[in-house]
């Protein structure tokens, strides 16, 4: 009988393709089932992108200048899309798999940072990064066998897979000493192990403390309350929910330091707001919907709403509430002097 090779690059064959998919799957959705490239039209990734917003890692800075300047986050959204599909595509074919497999881990990087702390059941969005990272570091290391175009190149000595950099960026055996590969192997596990646990710590409290889930309930932040006149505006910031569902805002109201409500605003009136009442800041958008004030996850705004009761309002301390439909609200402190 004939003693069969143990071959890496073969047995990665199941891994490089469902890899693959799953990144190129997301160039077929956006571009040939759906168009989730044009900003006018609903589930725009821009969007999407934009909920990533609130408790990013290391990239917020990154991902609010791009929500903050919708043209050039269209650019940035189109050149990730096509990115995605040619190391989708490439790493199934395996077609200079060492050099798409470093763009696996840093698509993957770009997922767990962003996005690692969204997920209301299985901490979904962290558990792709930290799997996509350490799939990119292995399929790095074994690069393509038997079924795979680099293979194919390699066999029939094209000439390109003789030069020293095929090694490096397609497939075959590295030119690389057995002690410093094996450290390679060592080092290159261990920061991935730790970026797993700080991030799986940082997002959700998984090695000590109390676990948290920041994608299970809606939270609004309020700030830069003020009173002028006969209106009252307010900035609000929604920073944790499913990232699917918007918060429902069904009431707004203002209180006197007696507890007495001085106005409040139904959802009646919430969900008739003219465009002119909401200025918002990035692309995910604060607008009224049928049955209420939607504000969706990433959004931030500066809202005004008027009411002949604000005129004539006396000094003083004022609390602003505003309830959700789950019964879930949020305060804030005005000082009107």
């Amino acid at each position: 009988m004939k003693e069969i090779k143990n071959d890496a690059g073969l047995m990665s064959l199941a891994l490089r393709l469902v890899v693959g998919w799953t990144y190129f799957s997301a160039f077929w959705r956006r571009t040939i089932l759906v168009d989730k490239l044009d900003p006018e039209t609903a589930g725009y990734i821009g969007e999407k992108f934009n909920h990533f917003l609130p408790n990013a890692l290391g990239i917020k800075p990154i991902i609010q200048y791009l929500v903050e300047n919708p043209d050039l986050l269209w650019y940035n959204m189109v050149a990730f899309t096509i990115i995605e599909g040619i190391v989708g595509l490439f790493i199934m074919f395996g077609l200079f798999t060492r050099l798409m497999s470093i763009g696996v881990f840093g698509l993957a990087m770009g997922i767990l940072l962003g996005s690692g702390w969204i997920g209301t059941t299985c901490l979904d969005e962290w558990q792709i990064g930290v799997l996509g990272i350490a799939t990119g570091f292995v399929l790095y290391l074994t690069g393509s066998g038997k079924y795979s175009l680099d293979y194919y190149f390699m066999k029939n000595n094209f000439a390109f897979t003789k030069k020293n950099w095929f090694s490096w960026l397609g497939s075959g055996d590295l030119k690389m000493k057995a002690k410093r590969y094996s450290k390679f192997v060592l080092i290159g596990s261990f920061f991935i192990l730790g970026m797993t646990l700080m991030t799986n710590q940082v997002f959700h409290g998984g090695l000590w403390g109390t676990l948290h889930n920041k994608s299970v309930k809606p939270k609004l932040e309020l700030t830069n309350g003020s009173l002028e006149q006969n209106s009252i505006s307010f900035d609000v910031f929604r920073t944790e929910g499913v990232d699917v569902y918007g918060s429902w805002v069904i009431k707004i109201e203002l209180i006197d330091e007696t507890g007495n409500t001085v106005v409040d605003f139904n959802q009646e009136e919430l969900s008739s707001l003219n465009a002119s009442n909401i200025s918002n800041d990035y692309i995910a958008k604060v607008k009224p919907g049928k049955h209420s004030l939607i504000v969706p996850l990433g959004a931030k705004a500066t809202v005004q709403l008027e009411d002949s009761k604000l005129k004539g309002l006396e000094a003083g301390k004022y609390t602003l509430r505003i309830t959700d439909i789950s019964g879930v609200f949020w305060e804030h402190v005005i000082q009107k002097r």
